[in-house]
């Protein structure tokens, strides 16, 4: 399969694998055989019979997929276009695909000037039809924005007497998107603009969620002391309950309560309000759970009932997201995923208080990233 990617290629072998030593192992339990064979020898058998079928695929794979791109393009293209997209589309098809770029066709509904690069500017597209010839050209990409459609069916109208291959390839700069990607539906062509992986992919999403459970599972028994430790610390150190549950967003805008251990004094503060350095609400106790961020464990719990994931856009208060959804364009889309205990915000320093609009614009990239 020409369309799947080296780690997936891996995966499929193991799980081919798996399954025919799965069922070997049946049938030497149900003839009772199983005794007749070392198990030193089968488990070297295993580990060697994987390792040679992807030293076999590998190369194979490689090399058909690299011939499947070569034969999908033609060798001598032009790009309609003439923007920073159109040269980044050239530069892809150069490196990616191996084709001939002979150059970009300025449209004449193009606002902007020219962008300068590494691939010139033949001429107008009036003189389309000349270079088409003088380059013996048997594709041509139009890399025109999405809003100049009536433009891109002009330009096809007007070739399909030419023997050359036509393809569209939007310039969606302006629009945000996420995860996108292009199908069919029964025969008709379908942009994805805005998909999450997980809801594109099912299995994904399944596969994650075991993953997820089952580390949560394992990291509670190994954790267990440290959680116990901490309980009684926290009940100890101020009245009030041990665990501090408060309402999130969860995956697709759903709400649950998130588990933290109390870090404050109970007090009645109507409004929502992130902690702060040196904020006086802290105990003791709650400042070294804090800093360790031995606090954030309950949300193990969380994973397990399948709330929360191990690693995700960390959850905001509800009340801090009816805020900011307002404010920063795109903010609820961040909820498309299930929130981590720690996402690639956090990982990149993003993490903490955001006073600033600017700093939470910043995590806000991080996480749709």
């Amino acid at each position: 399969d020409h369309s799947i990617s080296m780690p997936q290629l891996v995966l499929r072998v193991a799980f081919a694998w798996i399954a025919v030593v799965a069922i070997l192992t049946f049938v030497g339990f149900v003839t009772k055989t199983s005794g007749s064979y070392s198990r030193a020898a089968l488990l070297s058998w295993i580990a060697l019979g994987y390792g040679a079928q992807l030293a076999m695929a590998l190369p194979i794979h490689l090399a058909f997929s690299r011939y499947y791109r070569r034969s999908q393009y033609a060798q001598d293209v032009l790009v309609v276009g003439s923007g920073e997209f159109a040269q980044l589309l050239a530069d892809k098809l150069t490196r990616s695909v191996g084709v001939k770029v002979h150059g970009l066709i300025k449209h004449e509904s193009e606002q902007a000037s020219p962008s300068e690069g590494l691939y010139p500017i033949l001429g107008g597209v009036q003189e389309l039809r000349h270079f088409i010839r003088l380059h013996s050209i048997t594709r041509l990409f139009i890399a025109l924005p999405a809003n100049h459609l009536d433009k891109v069916d002009e330009l096809y109208v007007d070739l399909l007497d030419t023997p050359i291959d036509v393809v569209w390839t939007p310039d969606f700069a302006n629009t945000l998107l996420l995860n996108h990607s292009v199908s069919d539906i029964e025969g008709l062509p379908a942009i994805h603009l805005n998909e999450s992986p997980l809801t594109a992919n099912p299995s994904a999403a399944f596969v994650k969620s075991l993953i997820d459970r089952f580390a949560a599972l394992c990291a509670i028994l190994v954790l267990s002391p440290v959680l116990i430790g901490a309980a009684i610390a926290v009940k100890l150190s101020s009245p009030g309950p041990v665990l501090f549950k408060q309402e999130r967003h969860g995956l697709n805008g759903r709400i649950f309560h998130m588990w933290k251990y109390r870090s404050m004094r109970m007090h009645d503060d109507a409004e929502v309000k992130q902690a702060t350095k040196g904020d006086s609400r802290i105990t003791p106790v709650g400042a070294f759970i804090r800093k360790t961020s031995i606090d954030e464990l309950p949300q193990l719990f969380n994973v397990l009932f399948g709330d929360m994931s191990l690693v995700g856009p960390r959850p905001h208060a509800v009340q801090h997201n009816d805020y900011y959804a307002g404010k920063i364009q795109a903010y609820m889309t961040r909820h498309k995923v299930k929130p981590g205990m720690t996402g690639w915000a956090q990982v990149n320093g993003s993490r903490g208080e955001t006073e600033t609009l600017e700093k939470m614009k910043k995590r806000l990239e991080y996480d749709l990233e």
